[in-house]
């Protein structure tokens, strides 16, 4: 599905390069034979949230340390200019970018996570500045601000768009997620009202029905990618310099009669959902989920020029909620829904892919560039 799409892109169907054959070596492959990256170049970039104050070096996360910050809460993201076209791709620019990108990881993930390196080497490469975010409690940001992220937290994203807006100066706005970035960035773009807070979108291996990922990743053979994620879920959530309660450690370390959290759910029955304000955790997973909005009302309408990519093989996040859009939608023009038979979870390891791009990097790259020529020049 998607042909069309792919021909109007320039690009060919996903095909796996050998030897990572099926949805597990192509979800596992930058695990087991992750590429050689330039080194880190990116400048950090402070965002302010709402929040109450804290104590401590107000430097530290910045420059790489761990003190908790003083002040408000704040985000921190790094910022990538666009690369010259040169043989090692590690010189800026002297042209200005084409537009700013704004990038989001994954569960568990960072700014500095290969994936969204890779992702963003790839869109610098072709005028873009990339503004890769770390969200509340991921990566380098950890001191900066108390707890974590959810599916939905546009009352975080808001801010980085406003600042992200001010940091494109005029020139486009676009947003790529990966995994869970893409849903957050869809639920901003839904929480937006009627002028979307992007000038594209474009989301690879997105979930679109919370409840379902769920299922999906409990299912015995995904018994290890759960424990891998559990446990940088629970690192994450324990390094908080912030605390947290007495509850939440007990669930976190298995102090009380009930065990250690085992699942995906589980945490966020313990820890998401109660901390963003949701009930429980089934009124999470069914509040946070884009697909009911997509599906009805005035959900596509609110959002900008967007693209959803996604593998049927997927074995993190289900491919039925995605073909479930493409078919209600239709042959509409925009949003589009991109399904290829096979990928993984934001793997997509092709024949012809450069030495530091999938073919889902460069299905992002495509899509954003066929946009910036008729994306509004806005002021910053």
């Amino acid at each position: 599905m998607g042909a069309p799409l792919l021909s109007q892109l320039g690009l060919d169907p996903f095909r796996p390069r050998a030897p990572w054959w099926g949805p597990d070596l192509q979800t596992l492959r930058d695990t087991l034979h992750p590429l050689a990256l330039p080194p880190e170049r990116g400048e950090p970039v402070l965002i302010n949230l709402p929040g109450p104050a804290a104590s401590g070096d107000p430097g530290a996360a910045a420059s790489g340390g761990s003190t908790v910050r003083a002040g408000a809460p704040q985000l921190l993201a790094l910022l990538d200019p666009p690369l010259a076209a040169t043989p090692d791709g590690a010189v800026a620019s002297p042209g200005p970018p084409r537009g700013l990108v704004v990038l989001l990881h994954g569960l568990g993930g960072g700014s500095e996570g290969l994936g969204v390196r890779r992702q963003g080497l790839a869109l610098q490469r072709q005028g873009f500045a990339v503004l890769r975010l770390n969200l509340r409690g991921a990566g380098r940001g950890r001191p900066l601000a108390p707890g974590t992220y959810a599916a939905a937290c546009s009352r975080d994203i808001g801010p980085v768009l406003r600042r992200a807006r001010e940091l494109a100066g005029g020139r486009p706005l676009f947003g790529a997620g990966l995994s869970l970035g893409g849903t957050i960035l869809l639920n901003a773009c839904l929480d937006g009202g009627a002028s979307p807070p992007l000038d594209g979108l474009v989301c690879v291996s997105s979930p679109l029905d919370l409840e379902r990922c769920a299922w999906q990743i409990e299912r015995p053979r995904n018994g290890l990618y759960q424990r891998w994620l559990l446990g940088r879920l629970r690192v994450q959530t324990l390094a908080d310099p912030f605390g947290i309660t007495a509850a939440e450690r007990q669930a976190l370390l298995g102090d009380g009669p009930g065990g250690a959290i085992r699942t995906i759910r589980a945490f966020d029955a313990a820890i998401t959902a109660p901390r963003w304000g949701y009930r429980s955790v089934d009124h999470y997973y069914a509040a946070a989920s884009p697909l009911h909005r997509l599906l009805a009302g005035p959900g596509p309408e609110l959002l900008p020029p967007t693209l959803l990519v996604h593998a049927s093989d997927d074995p993190w996040v289900p491919a039925a909620p995605a073909r479930q859009l493409a078919q209600a939608w239709g042959d509409r023009a925009l949003p589009r829904v991109l399904l290829s038979p096979g990928g993984g979870h934001n793997g997509f390891h092709a024949p012809g892919d450069q030495p530091q791009a999938s073919w889902a990097d460069r299905v992002v790259v495509r899509w954003l560039e066929q946009l910036a020529p008729a994306a509004p020049l806005r002021p910053g």
